[in-house]
């Protein structure tokens, strides 16, 4: 790939910087000592050369911070990026954790599950990955060919693995490369493993001996392929949600799928056929995996109609009116249906496809009981900023509804330790098109959510309903949940502070949103929930090292502020909803959410002032 200008990653330009301080020169020689990849070791030679102090500082003068459930940076030379140095540090210092946590024995029997996904350098990544844990006498379950996500968090639980690692950037742009880490509970690891992770990192950088070498998978006993064993098994548990497969049969509607250029056409095929479902119509220009991704400027179903333009083509010339699409590494799903009469496309938010999933999972979930129903000991859980329906719904239909922080990873666990207590987790959803239908895997999980979905549309279809049609009963019935979501690109981290340094006044927090009052406010950065005196500390988790701030209104409106803990973007993601049953018009709630959006804008983030850039149509 061609090597990218870290400076340029961060907004702050390409502007050469002549001579360079003792501690970039000993920064340079440590690299130049530590890397063996003739590739990035140029790229600093070149650097050094030219006396670039500003691009070596930001390539050599602080790591990829081991967040969230790994790492996630563009690829090339440095600390701060992806390359084959810093995976093999990374990789040391898990491998060092992991044998604090278990025995010689538990690795050796157990082992580690290690995928890879089909981007630039991720086959490289893996390999130096098994290589080391193979040399520390780790059973490695290598799998021998690019894979969705959800199959290595799957094989952690079907193998009793100690971990996985899955090599992904997930949607990100070409140029990116991530390392994405489970625990032994199948789920994405949280703290005190995070920062135990990282510590190990630290205290291991050098190399070990034979980091290098990648030739001790050909020839170790200690190492196998998964793959089989996963497709045979994954399929058959998926189907335990295959419950209306009496409609998958019959004529009926008929689906349009994309992969993004990932690794997510085969699995979905595959899952289609486990539920006997009409075969796809594909979107041939975007089936293949690709690590350039021709087609679209951003690999992502989550940015809309500008990532699904080919595959309404594909529908349109194909009578087809239901669009699937998961990016790139499989784990997200994205929903979109053509109206039957306007020909428009309608593409399903997270929160509204997590709506139309939660309502049939607890329906079939009723259904397959052969006694009364327990809601008691049955569970959905949600990121706190995605939409509140399942509040609604849980309490009309009799069941728990829990909110996390945001990310899969605290929602993985939180199913584990409820699974721990006896409970039932039914499903599990974040706004940004991820889901987890049952607990097969612990994790989001697109390719047994596009299956599930597709069954939901063919049982709708055999009542002469859409998914529109459906979802508009669903709010009907438990009450509107309106939401928009976006977000603002912003390099500038003293920019981000000071947005939200203003907005939190040494807990002064504003009181009013244009026309409306402040009723409430969560500060998950510091620690403080005003509805919860005397001492205001709030019922999730606090993160210091991330800004999220949750503010309600008084015209039942939510929203909440946050930065993304992979991308240089402040999020915000706002709310209106009433109660069920409401006879206030749609356009009227719709009008009020506008309003609320735009004053949050003028008052809260204030874009111009502090020069955000807006999201990419």
């Amino acid at each position: 790939m061609e090597e990218v200008s870290c400076l340029m990653e961060n907004g702050a330009g390409s502007m050469m910087e002549r001579g360079l301080t003792d501690r970039t020169k000993e920064l340079v020689e440590e690299w130049l000592r530590l890397d063996k990849d003739p590739v990035t070791r140029a790229v600093i030679e070149r650097l050094l050369g030219e006396e670039n102090e500003g691009e070596l500082n930001c390539r050599l003068g602080s790591r990829m911070a081991f967040g969230t459930a790994g790492l996630r940076a563009k690829m090339g030379a440095g600390y701060s990026m992806m390359n084959d140095l810093t995976i093999i540090q990374t990789t040391q210092g898990l491998a060092s954790y992991l044998l604090q946590c278990f025995t010689p024995s538990q690795v050796l029997e157990r082992g580690v599950a290690i995928g890879y996904d089909a981007r630039y350098n991720s086959l490289r990544f893996a390999q130096l990955t098994a290589s080391i844990f193979l040399n520390k006498g780790f059973k490695v379950r290598l799998f021998s060919h690019h894979v969705p996500t959800p199959y290595v968090a799957y094989a952690v639980l079907h193998y009793g693995c100690v971990a996985g690692v899955q090599v992904t950037a997930s949607h990100n742009p070409k140029e990116y490369n991530g390392y994405k880490v489970y625990w032994d509970n199948g789920a994405q690891i949280i703290p005190p493993h995070d920062v135990g992770i990282a510590t190990q990192i630290e205290a291991q950088l050098t190399p070990w001996e034979r980091s290098w070498f990648t030739e001790v998978i050909t020839s170790s006993h200690l190492v196998s392929d998964p793959l089989a064993g996963v497709e045979e098994c994954y399929y058959q548990a998926i189907q335990r949600h295959c419950v209306r497969r009496v409609f998958n049969s019959e004529p009926g509607l008929r689906y349009t799928f994309t992969p993004m250029h990932g690794v997510g056409g085969d699995a979905v095929v595959k899952a289609f056929q486990a539920f006997g479902l009409p075969e796809l119509i594909p979107v041939k220009e975007q089936m293949t995996p690709d690590p350039d991704f021709p087609t679209v400027q951003f690999p992502n179903p989550e940015e809309g109609k500008s990532a699904l333009d080919l595959a309404m083509r594909t529908a349109e010339e194909n009578g087809s009116s239901v669009i699937l699409a998961t990016d790139p590494d499989a784990d997200r799903l994205a929903l979109a249906e053509r109206h039957p009469t306007t020909g428009q496309w309608k593409i399903f938010s997270g929160n509204e496809t997590g709506a139309l999933l939660s309502w049939w999972a607890v329906n079939i979930y009723k259904d397959s009981l052969t006694s009364s129903f327990d809601g008691s000991k049955v569970y959905m859980l949600a990121s706190t900023v995605s939409s509140k329906f399942i509040r609604s719904l849980a309490k009309e239909e009799g069941f728990n509804f829990e909110e996390t922080l945001t990310g899969f990873k605290w929602m993985g666990n939180r199913t584990h330790s409820l699974q721990a207590e006896g409970k039932t987790v039914l499903f599990a959803y974040e706004e940004a098109i991820g889901y987890m239908f049952g607990s097969t895997v612990l994790d989001k999980d697109g390719i047994s959510a596009a299956a599930v979905l597709a069954e939901y549309g063919g049982w709708l279809h055999s009542q002469d309903k859409t998914f529109h049609d459906q979802l508009a009963i669903l709010y009907h019935r438990y009450g509107y949940y309106l939401t928009h979501v976006s977000y603002y690109i912003c390099y500038d981290q003293v920019t981000i502070q000071r947005i939200f340094d203003r907005l939190r006044g040494n807990k002064e927090y504003p009181t009013r949103c244009g026309k409306h009052n402040v009723t409430s406010v969560v500060d998950l950065t510091v620690g403080y929930d005003s509805t919860r005196p005397p001492h205001y500390l709030p019922v999730l988790p606090v993160d210091p090292r991330s800004q999220l701030i949750t503010f309600t209104l008084d015209n039942n409106c939510v929203f909440t502020l946050r930065t993304s803990g992979t991308e240089p973007k402040v999020k915000y993601y706002v709310e209106l909803f009433t109660e069920p049953r409401t006879k206030t018009p749609e356009a009227e709630l719709r009008a009020t959410l506008s309003d609320t959006v735009q004053s949050i804008m003028d008052e809260f983030l204030q874009p111009d002032m502090n020069g955000l850039l807006p999201r990419p149509t």
